[in-house]
């Protein structure tokens, strides 16, 4: 919760500085930086390498690994020798499955795979952790969760569920379902939809009608990507990304006929 509201005094910044009210934005940049330095000296678990989930009663720390910390890349609080930490906990067998990331690690005190919310897998929370990975130039690992999470929409008929049950990937078996899950849900809905923007990296500048491309990636086997339709300020845009030789090359067309300016970046 605390990323989020961080992300948000951030972009209230942004608007501010949009708008010529500087010093409103300083003031909302402020209120982030000191909210951030609150949750590095309050959260963070050294030789976890993690941050703990909550506060308790008393102001102790609970020191669980939960997939919240995920999220938390996904606000761009964290500092990025910390994120790798977290980024290699959850690509450790205690929160992979093989098809997705557990709300909870194998391991702790609470983790059951059939859980609700402590060891099931939530599509919508693996997409917001692998958006944060990609914010942090893990790349690799976000593609890694796409192909699997794509796997797991395919035993599902490519109707991703509610959440499934966290059990470890075995050879030949699918993901096992979760009994009373809702299939679809608009939530597992859009958690495809985030992963692919998140392996692929493009930002869109309305504003300024500029495409931001950040260090792309295909899942292997896949040639061909087409986006169709993508906003871009009054205009749309259709996207074809084609891979070849490891590398990946982006061809822009708005609907309009109007050039569209692609702007490559390195990230991380």
């Amino acid at each position: 919760m605390q990323g989020y509201v961080y992300a948000a005094l951030l972009g209230m910044a942004r608007l501010a500085r949009h708008r010529g009210a500087l010093e409103q934005a300083q003031e909302w940049e402020a209120r982030a930086a000191a909210l951030r330095e609150a949750v590095e000296a309050r959260f963070w678990i050294p030789e976890l390498g993690f941050y703990g989930i909550a506060l308790d009663g008393k102001g102790e720390l609970c020191r669980v690994r939960a997939s919240n910390a995920g999220q938390l890349l996904f606000s761009g609080l964290p500092a990025p020798e910390r994120a790798a930490r977290v980024a290699r906990e959850l690509l450790s067998p205690r929160f992979d499955t093989g098809f997705g990331i557990r709300t909870l690690a194998a391991g702790e005190a609470r983790y059951n795979p059939m859980s609700y919310h402590n060891g099931s897998v939530w599509p919508h929370d693996t997409a917001l952790i692998v958006a944060g990975l990609a914010r942090y130039g893990f790349k690799v690992a976000a593609r890694h969760f796409l192909e699997r999470m794509f796997e797991a929409a395919r035993h599902f008929g490519m109707r991703l569920p509610e959440l499934f049950c966290g059990f470890p990937r075995t050879l030949g078996e699918g993901p096992v379902p979760y009994p009373v899950a809702c299939m679809p849900q608009a939530w597992a809905s859009g958690a495809g939809f985030m992963m692919v923007q998140a392996a692929l990296g493009f930002e869109v500048d309305g504003v300024r009608r500029v495409l931001r491309l950040i260090r792309p990636v295909l899942p292997q086997g896949v040639e061909r990507l087409v986006v169709r339709g993508l906003p871009l300020g009054e205009d749309s845009v259709d996207l074809t990304f084609v891979q070849s030789g490891g590398r990946i090359a982006c061809l822009p067309v708005a609907r309009s006929g109007a050039p569209v300016s692609l702007e490559w970046a390195d990230g991380g």
